[in-house]
């Protein structure tokens, strides 16, 4: 016979596991110094000059 499981314990299991997996993704995307901030806009301003300059003009 199967083991006796208790279902309220493996629910809260369930929600603690996807708490973590969200906590985790919370904090690669808002846990970062201000230079690192600073330095992702600078990257992406730059990207987006190189982009602009590149464009053709149209007649």
């Amino acid at each position: 016979m199967g083991d006796v499981v208790n279902l309220r314990a493996v629910r809260k299991a369930k929600v603690r596991e996807t708490q973590a997996v969200e906590a985790q993704a919370n904090r690669a995307k808002f846990g970062r110094t201000k230079g690192e901030k600073l330095r992702d806009a600078q990257e992406a301003a730059r990207a987006a000059r190189l982009l602009d300059g590149a464009k053709r003009e149209e007649p």
